[in-house]
């Protein structure tokens, strides 16, 4: 019998439709603060540690870092973007195979995982929404981290807490900032296009196979780890 492998979810993007929520409340939260930032170069940084995404949407909006009352200006930013995205929450929705590719995780006898930083609050409408409890062995939170991808510690404590070995672990996310934080933690990396990031970006980032969707990955999951790990789902053992 091979040894255990986890496989790693990251939430926003990958299983829920959530990047461009994101993006609008980012738009409109830095617009309640005066300050204007193309929608792309928003875009380009989701999935990115809040503090870090911040400070660049900024310096974006020419707001440099020894600007007057900066810091009061991005903790500004912040709230109003939590406020903006949890009031949409109901505008939320799967993405392709999103349920399916978990629940095939847990056929195939991967210890599943979602490894997000997403804040509790956050990450609470996710989980309802996702409805796949019964097959999740744990979570990471942004309670769990200082920082977030691509810092590699959520990863870190996402594979630690499966159990498993970093050469068994594989992450799926959508943006390259998943794959950096995976590969920097020694676990292997697929991608899925869902949150708007090229293929070949998220293969210059680090993700071994790209899909169009969780739906596509569940269909091929337990060839694709196989190949990653040498490890084999429970039907081929």
């Amino acid at each position: 019998m091979g040894e255990q492998v986890a496989i790693l979810f990251d939430v926003d993007g990958t299983l829920v439709d959530s990047v461009y929520a994101h993006v609008i409340a980012w738009r409109d939260a830095l617009s309640d603060v005066g300050l204007t930032v193309p929608l792309w170069e928003v875009h380009r940084r989701i999935g990115m540690d809040g503090s870090l995404l911040i400070d660049e949407l900024l310096q974006i909006a020419g707001v440099n870092d020894d600007a007057p009352g900066r810091s009061d200006i991005a903790d500004a930013a912040s709230s109003k973007h939590k406020e903006f995205y949890l009031a949409h929450g109901d505008t939320l929705a799967l993405l392709p195979g999103a349920r399916e590719v978990v629940r095939r995780s847990k056929e195939l006898g991967f210890v599943t995982v979602l490894a997000t930083s997403a804040p509790e609050d956050e990450l609470k409408l996710l989980r309802d929404l996702l409805d796949v409890e019964e097959h999740i062995d744990a979570v990471t939170s942004g309670e769990d981290v200082d920082t977030a991808k691509p810092d590699a510690t959520v990863v870190k404590i996402a594979i630690e807490r499966a159990g498993v070995s970093p050469a068994n672990a594989v992450m799926v996310g959508d943006a390259t900032w998943d794959s950096i934080a995976a590969t920097k933690a020694g676990a292997r990396s697929v991608a899925v296009l869902t949150g708007g990031i090229s293929g070949d970006a998220l293969r210059g980032a680090g993700a071994k196979r790209v899909f169009q969707d969780s739906l596509h990955l569940a269909h091929d999951l337990e060839a694709t780890v196989e190949s990653l790990t040498g490890q084999p789902g429970r039907s081929s053992r």
